[in-house]
């Protein structure tokens, strides 16, 4: 039956989301039960395509990933793949109307990381910026409204703000391995090799402007999401803040991250918070 296919495959998703980041993981599981797992489906698709450009160094990753694209394109035309993570996204796409282009922009900026190793223009920061944050603010913003389209397009700019806040944060907190490792510079004139605090408050002031309308649309999102997302944005905030005090020399050679003991502080505060009706 396909049925137990598809609870196969969905719990595939779901232990993808729960193996690559647990903070995520924990954030979703604040997601009314109605929507959880179809958030997972989007995180697995997004996770597998990011780990093809970004980890499978020992492999033809142009290859693999022109075979995920065409596995991915296929599984949406007959509704159903072979490959779990691509059928449980194709679920969700379908379930919620997610627009194609919204998909063909992720893959764009996924596809991009396999070539590009500098952006000098803001123009193209930007977009790789649409294409691997804010379209699956989107993404994850269809399964948060419902098919209500009137709320999507009032929430719209500010789920991509929020999309392009994480995205920047994970850079910020990431310079380490992406220039080390990958090669990579995301933010436009900046000298990694040469980071200082004015270079580094530019970057931050940017995260902040986004956070602020990224907050703009949390406090106005369906029950069912609200204090998922905003536990989200309240650990990506906190890692802004420890990035802010951290010294510009010392960003680029270590990881900040939250402890597990200030995490469960950030959820009590946090859950608090939305209790009291004070979000």
């Amino acid at each position: 039956m396909k049925a137990i296919f598809d609870i196969v495959s969905f719990e595939c998703s779901k232990n993808v989301t729960k193996s690559y980041s647990t903070s995520f993981a924990s954030a979703v599981k604040m997601l009314s039960p109605s929507i959880r797992q179809d958030i997972y489906n989007i995180y697995g698709f997004v996770r597998f395509a990011d780990e093809i450009v970004d980890s499978f160094h020992d492999y033809d990753k142009e290859n693999l990933f022109d075979l995920f694209e065409g596995d991915l394109y296929k599984a949406l035309g007959n509704k159903i793949s072979l490959n779990p993570i691509l059928n449980s996204f194709q679920h969700t796409v379908l379930k919620y109307n997610i627009p194609l282009e919204l998909i063909k922009a992720f893959m764009k900026s996924m596809k991009t990381d396999l070539f590009k190793t500098e952006y000098k223009t803001k123009t193209e920061y930007d977009e790789y910026i649409y294409g691997s944050a804010d379209v699956v603010g989107l993404m994850c913003l269809k399964v948060f409204v419902k098919g209500d389209d009137a709320k999507y397009d009032e929430l719209k700019f500010s789920a991509m703000k929020l999309g392009s806040a994480f995205q920047k944060v994970n850079f910020l907190r990431d310079l380490k391995a992406d220039f080390e490792d990958l090669s990579r510079t995301y933010f436009p004139n900046t000298n990694l090799n040469q980071l200082d605090e004015i270079s580094k408050r530019h970057i931050i002031e940017e995260i902040e402007a986004d956070f602020k309308a990224g907050y703009e649309g949390i406090i106005k999102l369906p029950l069912e999401a609200k204090f998922g997302v905003y536990m989200a944005y309240v650990y990506y905030k906190k890692l802004l803040s420890k990035l802010k005090k951290t010294p510009s020399a010392e960003i680029k050679n270590t990881r900040i991250r939250v402890p597990d003991y200030e995490k469960l502080g950030l959820f009590a505060k946090s859950y608090l918070t939305y209790r009291l009706n004070f979000l």
